[in-house]
Parts: structure tokens; sequence; C-alpha cells
């Protein structure tokens, strides 16, 4: 049995196991007080300047607004003043487009198509709120039993905070790729035309398993992209597809297709293949969805998970009474799970988990984990204070 790091518990959510991790932090699965299932994305301590929490508390409030669509993961909750700042969204069950293309191949021209169309008018609505993602890529594309849906909204504060940021290699290493050129020259408010051009790195990919760009060095593939002579590199892509997908990802922004021109022209080339968008969708949800796991199902808290839902119920019942000047008896021995800071101003959302063995049916046993002391309430409050007024923070259409 090995011993591995894993947070216990984030915000009000209760962690099971970790999903993945990327250049921005790490995803978590976990649960609600009330066993709902919850992706939570952990900020990496690099990306959390007061500038940058400040804008993720703007966006991470846009984000709430979104509404009009299925394809893009609601957002729940978030809090960009933690000590690592931390998103959750729905869970989305099924597999990431990147994963699909390379365990299947590339998927046929209608179903890429199809994707395209309904990414576009899931994008639409979330462009509305005036949100634009700027991370667009396969890895963000889920596929299940409902169609692509796009996860990570919100994140946008982090990829383009800042111009110092592209000087950092964990920023651009798998996502410059899918950068249009203004972004990767280090324009920080980008415009919706940028989502367009991610989204042709996304059909691309999904026709062809390839980017538009290479490189062994992401300051290599930066070159590329930037360099208004260098053509993307569009080798395999179906005839059918090119003149859509070349526009999306033309050089200059002004130069790309709206999102309902994106819808449009997918919705036609599927009628002239012979199919209807609302066949090719079916279609698409058929040949992505494993055969040995026919229905994608939301995953349910065990037995030793609601036990310890129970245990961080009473928890956070005792938080609250506490913050408001009532604080009653300890009813259990949750409190060891759990650390203060050195003003025992707030309970560390983060300790060690050891992880049972494979099988064995034991639940994770939480282990203190010292040295990681979370940001204190006054701190976070003076982070609001200071930012949430200022000019970063004004509300426009991007």
């Amino acid at each position: 049995m090995s011993d591995v790091a894993l947070p216990l518990r984030i915000g009000p959510y209760l962690v099971e196991r970790r999903l993945g991790a990327g250049g921005m932090g790490e995803v978590y699965l976990a649960y609600s007080v009330a066993g709902e299932p919850v992706a939570v994305k952990v900020i990496r301590p690099d990306r959390t300047d007061p500038h940058t929490r400040a804008r993720f508390e703007r966006e991470a409030t846009i984000a709430r607004t979104i509404s009009g669509t299925g394809r893009v993961a609601r957002f729940i909750d978030a809090d960009p003043f933690a000590e690592q700042p931390w998103l959750a969204m729905d869970y989305v069950p099924g597999r990431p487009l990147s994963d699909v293309v390379q365990d299947q191949g590339p998927l046929p021209t209608p179903l890429v198509a199809s994707l395209g169309a309904l990414l576009a008018e899931g994008l639409a609505a979330v462009h509305a709120t005036g949100l634009v993602h700027r991370d667009l890529k396969a890895q963000n594309i889920i596929l299940g039993d409902f169609g692509p849906v796009i996860i990570d909204f919100g994140l946008g504060a982090f990829v383009g905070a800042s111009k110092g940021s592209l000087t950092q290699a964990g920023m651009l290493i798998g996502t410059v790729r899918c950068m249009p050129p203004e972004q990767a020259l280090g324009e920080i408010d980008v415009t919706q035309a940028a989502d367009v051009y991610g989204l042709g790195t996304v059909l691309l990919y999904a026709a062809t398993g390839h980017y538009p760009y290479d490189g062994a060095r992401w300051e290599a593939v930066a070159a590329q992209v930037v360099n208004a002579e260098t053509g993307p590199d569009l080798s395999g892509l179906p005839d059918e597809l090119s003149p859509v997908v070349k526009a999306m990802l033309a050089h200059k922004a002004e130069g790309r297709p709206s999102l309902e021109e994106v819808t449009r022209r997918c919705a036609d080339l599927m009628r002239s293949l012979g199919t209807s968008p609302a066949r090719a969708r079916r279609a698409l949800i058929q040949e992505t969805t494993p055969k040995d796991h026919p229905t994608w199902v939301l995953p349910q808290p065990d037995t030793p998970m609601l036990d310890r839902l129970d245990s961080l119920e009473r928890l956070l019942r005792e938080e609250s009474a506490s913050s408001s000047g009532n604080i009653p008896p300890v009813e259990s021995d949750v409190e060891s799970d759990v650390e203060s800071d050195a003003e025992g101003l707030l309970p560390s959302v983060f300790v060690s988990v050891r992880e049972p063995a494979p099988g064995s049916g034991s639940p994770a046993e939480p282990v203190p984990q010292k040295g990681r002391p979370p940001a204190s309430q006054r701190v976070a409050d003076e982070l609001r204070k200071r930012y949430t007024m200022g000019p970063a923070l004004a509300w426009s259409k991007r």
C-alpha cells in the first residue's frame, strides 16, 4: 500500500478520487453534503497572484449566469481567495475527445460536422454572457450519452491573466497548439473569435488526430502560431471539412466566421452528406460511447463515503455556528481530520489521505498534513476589498 497525497476536503466538498491533472492544476471527483457528484479543480499556486484571483472572481460570477445550453458543464461554486483557488462544476460522465480519437482514430466527416454544430451552439450561449473560454482543446470536450460537453469554463482568468504568463512553460505546454495568434502574442482581453479558432483546432483534431501546429518545444510551436506566413497543417483533413475549418483557423480574428455561421455551415455539410443534424448527433453518441459501457452513469457515494459526508455535514454546521458566534459542543471527532491556521480562523481544506489497498473495501484514512496552513479570512477580506472595486473587475462584453 502506498501513500498518495489527496485532499480530503475542498471547500464544502468531500473528495473521493483524483480525475486528472494539467497545466492549471488538478481535478477531483467530490461530493456535496447532499451526495451530489461534482468535479472540483484546484488551481496551481503559481497561478494565484492577486490580480488573477480578482479576475477569477469576476469570471466565476459571470459563469454562474450561463444558461440556454446543455453543452457547457454547469458552474456551481468557487473560492478565488482560498489558499489554492478552486472551482466546482457539474461532473460530466464520459470520455475526453482526445481519448476517443487516440483509442478509435479520427471521427468520420458527418460526426465532426455534428460536433462542430453542437459545440458552436453551446459556445454562442456562453458568449452571450460576455465570457470567453480561451482554452478550448480536445481534452476539454467530454463525450458521453448527451453528446459533446465543454468543461473548464470559469478558468479563463488564469489562461490569459498576464503577458508574463507566456514565459511560463507550464501554461503553454499542451495548449499553445490550440491558441489563436493574438492570445499567443500575449493579448489579455481576447475576443470571441479566439474561441472560434480554438473550436477549429478541436474539429481539426477530431478529423485528423493532430493540431494545426506542432513542435518539440512550446516556444517552437508558439513561433509558428504567431507567424502569418506559416499556415496551419491541414493534412488529412477531408475536403468537405476544409473550407469551414480553414476559415476558423484564420490568422486574423476578423477573418474568422461567427459561431452562428459555423453552426449553419456544419448543418449544411451534414445534409450534403446525406444525413440530418439530429441523426448525425445520434450517430456521434453511438460511435463515441464504449461498446462495453453503453450507458454512462453518474457516480454514487458508497457507504464509507456516506459516513464521511455525514461527518462533513456536522462539521459544516459547527463552522457555521462558530462564524456566527454560537459555538455548539463537539458532537464527534471530526475536528481531528481538519487543521486550523495559526490564528484559528479557518479550517484547512487540505489534508493527506492514505488510500486503501485496491479491493480492500476500506475507506480512505485521513492523515494530518503539516506545513500547509490556509489563507486567513482576514487576508481574503482584504483582497476582496482591494480588488473587487478596481477597474480590472468592470463587467464588459468581450
